[in-house]
């Protein structure tokens, strides 16, 4: 007996309860800082090194990501918190509006993040509507005294469970 998927709203509802941790990814549109609010970010291999991103397919940042090879992983602070929702939605070029970045091996980071990495891409995989990014990273750091923004019930909270 076939069965029916849910509706588009009730699977959200249900990732919803799901409490994952908060990233930017960014790329580059020339000089442009890119970037867009992830919370599919997951380990795929320690050896060789590699991670995967699931961005939109009609994500400028996707785009930029491509064209260039390379994106930007910013694990967001809960100093960064705003940055969660302001990277999630709003004109993508704009989203740099007064955010502090640096450049590192062409790609825009976040200071203040938990930790970051620049990675290069190794492969694609469109899936649905979103593109499943491979990467390597290239360079990577961290600041072991911050604390982690978890998504949860499609908002930031810190893990002492504070929104």
């Amino acid at each position: 007996m076939p069965v029916q998927a849910p509706p588009a709203d009730r699977f959200r509802d249900l990732m919803a309860g799901w409490p994952t941790g908060v990233a930017v990814v960014t790329g580059a549109d020339g000089a442009r800082p890119l970037g867009c609010t992830v919370t599919a970010l997951a380990s795929v291999s320690a050896d060789p090194p590699l991670l995967l991103v699931s961005l939109a397919a009609r994500s400028r940042t996707l785009a930029a990501v491509e064209r260039s090879g390379r994106f930007g992983i910013c694990v967001l602070s809960t100093a960064q918190r705003r940055l969660a929702r302001a990277f999630a939605s709003g004109e993508p070029a704009a989203r740099f509006a007064g955010v502090p970045h640096r450049w590192t091996h062409g790609v825009p980071l976040l200071p203040g993040a938990v930790t970051g990495a620049v990675c290069a891409v190794r492969d694609t995989i469109a899936v649905a509507d979103h593109v499943l990014v491979f990467g390597g990273p290239l360079w990577q750091a961290g600041d072991p005294g911050a604390e982690p923004v978890i998504w949860y019930r499609r908002g930031p909270h810190d893990l002492a469970g504070r929104s």
